[in-house]
């Protein structure tokens, strides 16, 4: 007998069609080739010709064809028929879901247009949505920002044009050590784990610098677990260490920085602020003649310690801070967690990295003074931070401290360094301001978003300077709120402070779970009754593609597709995939058809805005000017010739600038989903000081005219509103206001305790969250393939407080904060800053949503260190209750928890236990035409 071996199809066809699009399962916009056999998604793989992965994907975005057949998928709109939460729905037409949002929102917007709350999560469209509620009036707009990275790109923009992530990366090619602050797994993950693998091949180090060692941190050469919230101190103490050494680049500070500027030490309203010329230029000292000059002026060479007229330097001022005793390792070591051996050593690694390992390519280019350079010098250490950094009270000035720790060193827009990504640079002053004016049937006077120079700018009334937003950004409270503060909308909404709304509608935000800071109290308030037995938020409009938690509380719900089921736009007008060499953009366009009765939300938003007859939305006869939101794509403009997509302009050979081309769309669908135009390589560092990259930006579109910049080492916007609560503007804060913005807005960067310190030793544990890898949006834990990874999460347990309460595997404990009580099973870390307890992000889910069981065990085991958090602060005694946020940006101090933990018998399930809600995804009664 002959045994045979099997034949076996080693390489089985995986599809009969393949179309590449931009993956949505997490915030790299990676490209994604999506293969489909008789139309339906059967495989998701890497697109290799991508410029943002490279081919490269994760475990999210392979199994984002769970996402198209999910369960929870909603499949029709819905109209609410039980009381709020119970998740008792009835399935409507398109024609009266429409109908009924026209009906609410028209008087609105004729006499009212401020009682329209529109908010929206983690989408990618944010300067349509912006555009839309801009039109609409109403001044009530933001995206979720406000609870997860205004700290980090208004710090980074007011310092120096750009932050991390979307507005700049590391030089990875030239980079000798890559330092990394409070990032976990799910931001630009697939980048930066190419990245780190090039670095490494390279024989570069990595230092993680977080309370956690998971992920990045868990492949780091170093890790240094430091205590939450003292980031700050750290990087001031490494900064001390630099100055006292002398490893500053001072010819870079004098160039290219405002270190040179002179400060105004005379008493009276310019205390504080730059001596500027009868241009408005900022003054600086030349050495060659001891004279004042501007500081742009051809062949001026900056002193950087120079006096004139009693008044002295930027950098003298910031030398005499950060040189004091307060700073040196000793005196913030015990804080940090960490000992002055180890700062000291950290402090020696990043000055040995850049200034005895420079490097220098033979590139010459041309500076805004008009000096002409033989090379491009820079030095090889970089930088990487993210939430875990700034999502703290004192975050805004962290984030700032680390901007200049980079200038410092020289290490910014050069070789080797940190480089920004087109559009960016953009320096603050470049952006708009907000504007908050609005009339009955007006649109907004501007933006809503923005960057405030001063108190000049803040959205205040003009009548009564009340807050003229419903999230009181941009107000005395939080000056530089600049990506709104969507955390405070539901509770100031309820408590009509400070006036009532009509309407709210979110899209995409699951504030009735994990993007509220406090999961009980913001369903009370989404189902809170005035004494008239009416809902303090009379209507609530959602919408979002799967029945998550917030569902449950809408009264009207559009169901969006989902992301390979319709058009979407990664626009340079927004959240763009630039690399630092390349411009780029990107679409999602439906490479498979949705078999249910939904539609994509943004189309529905131009759908409503023809309904309404919104300005920029309609012709001059009143028509709809846009079918759906791939025709807008393809023909708005938000200046002559500039549009949401760069590539295929006019003609279909037009770049950044051009007509709008009706076969645009088509263009990209056919060249992979994305269009990159590549940087000059004369224009490729130095980029804000570069005339090549300049030049090149205008024809772009980027901006209107070259617009060359010095980094702000000393934010003067800051010092304006210090000179207000000093009794110095037209515009004065209230009473109780004046110390705090005296306090936390100081032009130098400073550090302070997270104010959850307060909570004092009866608390005496951080708890912090991180996203995992496998995870991104609220979506991921629905996802049958990654729930197999992240099913449940255990809080963890450092060895110190493991081994004093003798937990043992298995066990469970209570944990209390300041404003609420969870038990939760238990697991020990040894990788852990001792004073920190942390969990997953999001994992736990309320029965009911979802389309998951009510026996799953994210709403068994799965918790949520939310139900611990709250917007406000603990009751000071001063009669007031204050945000729980940075107190200059507003963005939400999510990790300032404190809490404590105690060992206690394990229950049926983890606490606190919400009753089931309804889920429409359980066939709702249809409406009868």
């Amino acid at each position: 007998m002959i045994l045979r071996e099997p034949e076996l199809d080693r390489s089985p066809k995986v599809s009969d069609e393949m179309r590449q699009t931009t993956c949505y399962m997490c915030a790299c916009r990676c490209g994604i080739n999506v293969h489909l056999k008789s139309g339906k998604v059967s495989y998701i793989e890497g697109n290799r010709d991508h410029p943002v992965n490279r081919g490269v994907l994760c475990a999210k975005g392979a199994s984002g064809i769970m996402q198209v057949t999910a369960p929870s998928r909603l499949r029709a709109p819905l109209r609410r028929v039980g009381p709020r939460g119970s998740g008792a729905f009835e399935e409507i037409s398109w024609d009266e879901a429409l109908g009924l949002a026209v009906q609410w929102l028209g008087p609105l917007r004729a006499t009212a247009p401020e009682k329209l709350a529109f908010f929206t999560g983690r989408d990618q469209s944010q300067s349509f949505t912006s555009f839309w509620a801009q039109n609409f009036g109403t001044p009530n707009y933001a995206a979720h920002g406000g609870f997860c990275s205004v700290n980090m790109a208004a710090a980074g923009i007011y310092t120096m044009g750009g932050a991390f992530w979307e507005f700049g990366q590391t030089d990875w090619d030239r980079t000798r050590l890559y330092v990394l602050f409070g990032v976990a797994e799910d931001h630009d993950s697939n980048p930066i784990k190419i990245g780190i693998g090039k670095l490494k091949a390279q024989g570069g180090r990595m230092i993680a610098i977080n309370p956690v060692r998971t992920g990045y941190n868990g492949v780091a050469d170093d890790w240094y677990g430091i205590t939450p919230g003292t980031d700050g101190l750290l990087i001031l103490a490494l900064i001390h260490e630099l100055l006292v050494a002398g490893k500053i680049d001072l010819d870079y500070l004098a160039r290219y920085t405002n270190a040179p500027c002179l400060i105004d030490e005379t008493e009276g309203e310019e205390k504080g602020l730059l001596i500027r010329d009868e241009l408005g230029k900022p003054i600086v000292i030349d050495r060659a003649t001891g004279q004042p000059a501007p500081y742009d002026q051809p062949g001026v060479r900056p002193d950087l310690g120079a006096c004139w007229k009693g008044c002295r330097t930027v950098f003298q001022h910031l030398a005499e801070r950060y040189l004091a005793d307060e700073f040196a390792p000793e005196a913030v070591a015990d804080r940090c967690g960490l000992s002055p051996a180890r700062i000291r050593a950290l402090a020696a690694e990043i000055a040995d990295a850049a200034f005895n390992h420079s490097v220098a390519l033979d590139q010459p280019w041309t500076d805004f003074r008009g000096e002409r350079h033989d090379r491009m010098v820079g030095r090889p250490v970089s930088f990487h931070a993210m939430r875990g950094l700034s999502a703290h009270a004192n975050g805004f000035q962290t984030a700032r401290a680390l901007h200049i720790l980079q200038i410092l060193l020289g290490s910014v827009e050069v070789p080797g360094g940190f480089r920004f990504k087109p559009p960016y640079p953009k320096p603050a002053h470049a952006h708009p301001t907000p504007h908050s004016y609005f009339m009955p049937g007006r649109p907004l006077d501007g933006p809503h978003l923005g960057f405030p120079q001063g108190p000049e700018h803040l959205a205040l009334k003009l009548d009564d300077q009340t807050p003229a937003r419903i999230d009181k950004g941009f107000t005395w409270e939080n000056p530089l709120s600049c990506h709104g503060m969507m955390h405070m909308v539901i509770s100031n909404a309820v408590a009509g402070d400070p006036y009532p709304i009509d309407t709210l509608m979110l899209y995409m935000a699951n504030m009735a779970w994990n993007s509220s800071m406090n999961t009980a109290e913001t369903m009370a308030m989404l189902t809170a009754k005035d004494g008239n037995g009416e809902y303090k938020i009379p209507r609530i409009i959602y919408s979002d593609a799967y029945a998550s938690e917030m569902v449950a509380y809408a009264d009207l719900v559009l169901p969006d597709t989902t992301y390979l089921e319709r058009h979407d736009c990664i626009s340079l007008l927004d959240r763009p995939i630039c690399e630092a060499d390349h411009a780029a953009d990107a679409i999602r366009w439906p490479v498979t058809e949705p078999d249910r009765d939904v539609r994509g939300f943004q189309s529905v938003l131009i759908d409503l805005a023809g309904r309404l007859g919104l300005p920029g939305f309609v012709t001059d006869e009143g028509r709809p000017k846009y079918r759906d939101y791939a025709d807008y794509i393809v023909r708005h403009e938000r200046r002559p010739g500039v549009g949401p997509l760069i590539g295929w302009r006019g003609n279909g050979d037009a770049v950044g600038r051009g007509a709008p081309n009706p076969n645009q769309l088509n263009a990209y669908i056919a060249n992979g989903g994305f269009y990159a135009a590549e940087v000059p390589e004369e224009a490729r560092f130095f980029k804000p000081w570069n005339k090549a990259y300049q030049d090149w930006a205008v024809t772009m579109g980027f901006y209107d005219q070259p617009q060359p910049y010095l980094f702000q080492l000393y934010c003067e916007p800051m010092r304006r509103f210090q000179l207000a609560a000093e009794g110095y503007h037209e515009r004065q804060p209230p009473e109780h206001l004046r110390d705090r913005i005296r306090a936390t807005m100081n032009p130098l960067p400073i550090w302070y305790p997270p104010l959850g310190a307060a909570a004092g030793s009866d608390f005496p544990l951080h708890a912090i969250t991180q996203r995992p890898m496998a995870m991104y949006h609220s979506w991921g834990s629905q996802n049958a393939w990654l729930r197999q990874i992240h099913g449940h999460n255990p809080l963890y347990l450092p060895t110190k407080v493991w081994q004093a309460q003798e937990f043992k595997d298995g066990d469970w404990a209570r944990v209390t904060s300041p404003s609420g009580e969870i038990t939760v099973p238990v697991a020990h870390m040894a990788a852990l800053n001792e004073k920190t307890v942390w969990t997953w992000n999001a994992i736990g889910k309320r029965k009911g949503a979802w389309g998951l069981s009510e026996e799953a065990p994210e709403a068994t085991k799965g918790f949520l260190l939310n139900h611990l958090i709250d917007e406000l602060l603990p009751d000071r005694g001063d009669g007031r209750r204050w945000s729980n946020s940075d107190p200059v940006t507003g963005q939400a101090a999510w990790f300032d928890l404190r809490v404590r933990v105690d060992k206690c018998p394990p229950p049926a399930e983890a606490q606190p236990v919400f009753a089931p809600i309804g889920s429409p995804v359980d066939k709702p009664k249809r409406s009868r035409p």
